[in-house]
C-alpha cells in the first residue's frame, strides 16, 4: 500500500512526538521521588478499588517490593528506551508490542484501571489510551516513515519482523 509523503511524513511526525512525550515521562521516573517511592504509586490506586482489582494490584504490589528501587529503574530504562526506539521509528514493532504491554500495566496497577468508578468518575485514565496509539502506529507501519526502520529493516534477516517491514 502506498502513502502519499505528506501522510508518511504527518505519520512519522505523530510517532516522533508520542516518543517526545514518553521521553518526557520518562525523566520523571529517572527523579529521585519515584525511585525511593515506587510501592507508594502503586499502592494509592487501591483506595476504593473493587476486590478483584485489589487482588491484581496487591500482586504487583508484591512483585515490586522484592526490589522496590531496582523495578523502578527497570521502569525507567524501559519507559526510556520506547521513547527512543519511537523517536528514531527502531525496531517500531517490537517497541509498539512493548509500550503497550507498559501501558496496559500503568493503567491496571498506578492508575487501578481507571477507577474506582463512583459517582462522580470523569476519567478512564491515560495509559489505556496509549496502547490504542500503539495499534494505529503499528497499522500504519510508523517506523517507516522518518524512521530508521525504512534503512534497517530488511537488514534484520529474520528478526525484520521486529521492525516496521518493508517498503512497498
Amino acid at each position: 500500500m502506498l502513502v502519499s509523503q505528506s501522510r508518511a511524513k504527518g505519520i512519522g511526525i505523530i510517532r516522533i512526538l508520542f516518543g517526545v512525550i514518553w521521553l518526557i515521562d520518562a525523566q520523571f521516573k529517572w527523579r529521585p521521588g519515584f525511585i525511593n517511592d515506587m510501592s507508594s504509586y502503586l499502592s494509592g490506586a487501591l483506595t476504593g478499588q473493587p476486590a478483584l482489582v485489589k487482588v491484581w494490584i496487591n500482586f504487583w504490589i508484591d512483585v515490586v517490593n522484592v526490589n522496590p528501587v531496582a523495578f523502578a529503574y527497570f521502569v525507567a530504562l524501559a519507559e526510556t528506551a520506547l521513547a527512543f526506539a519511537l523517536i528514531f521509528g527502531f525496531l517500531s514493532n517490537l517497541a509498539y508490542l512493548c509500550g503497550s504491554v507498559l501501558a496496559f500495566v500503568i493503567w491496571s496497577t498506578a492508575e487501578g484501571f481507571g477507577g474506582p468508578y463512583v459517582a462522580g468518575s470523569t476519567d478512564i485514565g491515560a495509559a489505556v489510551i496509549y496502547i490504542f496509539v500503539f495499534a494505529l502506529l503499528w497499522q500504519t507501519r510508523a517506523g517507516l516513515y522518518l524512521g530508521l526502520d525504512r534503512r534497517l529493516g530488511e537488514r534484520f534477516g529474520p528478526l525484520a519482523f521486529l521492525a516496521s517491514g518493508r517498503v512497498t
